[in-house]
């Protein structure tokens, strides 16, 4: 039985990591597509819908950074995979990716081998998680539909990164559930080397400006926890 390879946009300004990316990738099966700068990105993404896009964060004309934002935005892109190519010194870099809704980051320089795992663990984790159907939390006047990747506060339709989706969805699955950083990471971004606790404060915040304060709570030294909102 023959299945359909994900769609990959590789978006870079180098055209020597373009070139050293795309072959990997092709030999993997992957249907690629390239970018120099981020505007291109964002044409070329809302002609092939694709279901991982690889950023690097400084390019011309439209940044990394603007372009994932602008992206997600979009409806269409709600279960689109941002990945951001990054120095290992850029932790500024890390930050502001998380803010506008990066699910991870591939360090620089590219290591094709580790590349081609990195990315295979990202598409396999997405298609475990799509495989969890007609699967909808109800609790107060929060519906978290894990089908669509959408969240309904009371007649407002709120629009989630995927990885701050998978947040709300681990925490509301088990109200008044103390989940530890740890507990968090390994569930949402499992093997991912990059990831430090800051990345889930990151999260949490966005959740919060989102959906409002009343919702997760912190417990001070030990994780997070998701209230049933009463008044």
């Amino acid at each position: 039985m023959s299945t359909v390879k994900p769609v990959i946009l590789i978006v870079d300004d180098e055209p020597d990591i373009l070139e050293l990316i795309e072959y990997n990738l092709k030999k993997e099966g992957y249907q690629v597509y390239t970018a120099s700068n981020g505007q291109q990105a964002v044409a070329e993404a809302k002609k092939v819908i694709p279901d991982l896009i690889i950023l690097d964060i400084m390019m011309p004309k439209m940044d990394g950074i603007e372009a994932c934002r602008m992206m997600r935005a979009m409806p269409e892109f709600k279960n689109t995979f941002m990945v951001f190519l990054t120095a290992r010194n850029e932790e500024y870099s890390e930050i502001a990716g998380f803010n506008v809704g990066a699910d991870d980051y591939i360090a620089k320089p590219i290591k094709p081998r580790a590349l081609i795992s990195r990315i295979n663990a990202i598409l396999r984790r997405n298609a475990q998680s799509e495989e969890i159907l007609d699967s909808k939390l109800e609790i107060g006047n929060l519906v978290i539909d894990r089908e669509s990747f959408l969240v309904f506060q009371g007649n407002n339709k709120i629009f989630l990164a995927k990885k701050e989706f998978e947040l709300l969805y681990l925490l509301a699955s088990k109200p008044g559930k103390v989940y530890t950083r740890e507990v968090i990471l390994k569930n949402i971004w499992e093997d991912s080397v990059v990831v430090t606790n800051r990345t889930i404060d990151v999260h949490i915040r966005k959740l919060r400006e989102k959906l409002g304060d009343s919702y997760v709570t912190t417990v001070k030294g030990v994780g997070y926890k998701f209230e049933i909102e009463t008044e």
